[in-house]
């Protein structure tokens, strides 16, 4: 059985997520609750719960201010936010689990399954982690994704990527020193993520690092030649926003 603890600062929140946890949820025993970060931070110490539900945005802070005051966590959190607001940009960057409100009965389950079998496989929260690591840094510095394979969860510095393939339903990362990764998200996932960190959707089937062309042929509609070599299709309707970032970044053409 499994303990948690309810951080949201609005009463009907809470108390909907916890009833809706003892009424789906049975392998969850113990629920406390918090209604502010200060009471978070007493409670998580209180109860050392298994996962923590944690509302982003409160009167008294943020979710993230309260994850502060856990350098290295031994427990798995669930975020919740009314908002798809940048933060959950952060938070699909880590490949942590969130809730969007009003909560889905079907989500919470699949959520609250997903932390067990963590859990069960004895994986420390590596994904909240890579998470604050993030956060910690200045808004100029590098950031890693977190790209969940069959094998694993795999931390991946925005740098280390020259493209992403489409695959039907899923995607591969093409890397420095030759290495692919395969998971299992759509492109269009991706392209959402890295817009504001220089890459470009060039194609249907190809997302680009602008920073890893090496230069353009110009012949039959265009080609990105990239760092490895590959010489990637640049769709008509793509030239415009391809150029205008190259030229963004002092890149020729």
């Amino acid at each position: 059985m499994y303990k948690v603890v309810i951080v949201e600062d609005e009463m009907h929140s809470r108390e909907l997520l916890k009833n809706m946890l003892a009424m789906y949820c049975k392998e969850i025993n113990n629920i406390t609750t918090a209604s502010s970060v200060e009471e978070g931070v007493q409670a998580i110490k209180a109860a050392d719960p298994d996962f923590v539900f944690l509302d982003i945005e409160m009167q008294t802070g943020t979710g993230f201010d309260l994850l502060q005051q856990f350098p290295n966590p031994s427990f798995d959190v669930v975020f919740t936010t009314a908002y798809d607001h940048y933060a959950v940009k952060a938070i699909k960057f880590s490949a942590a689990d969130y809730l969007l409100k009003p909560i889905d009965a079907e989500e919470l389950k699949e959520a609250v399954n997903k932390v067990i079998l963590k859990r069960k496989e004895n994986v420390m929260p590596l994904a909240l982690q890579a998470l604050m690591n993030n956060l910690r840094k200045p808004s100029n510095a590098p950031q890693t994704i977190t790209l969940a394979t069959s094998e694993g969860l795999e931390f991946i510095p925005l740098t280390d990527i020259i493209y992403i393939e489409a695959s039907g339903p899923y995607s591969t990362f093409y890397l420095k020193n030759d290495r692919k990764i395969i998971v299992s998200k759509n492109l269009k996932e991706y392209e959402k993520l890295l817009t504001d960190h220089n890459f470009l959707r060039i194609h249907n089937s190809h997302i680009i690092n602008i920073c890893e062309v090496k230069r353009m042929i110009k012949t039959d509609g265009g080609y990105a030649i990239m760092s490895n070599g590959a010489q990637l299709i640049i769709s008509p309707k793509r030239k415009e926003s391809f150029l205008q970032m190259m030229a963004e970044n002092n890149l020729r053409t």
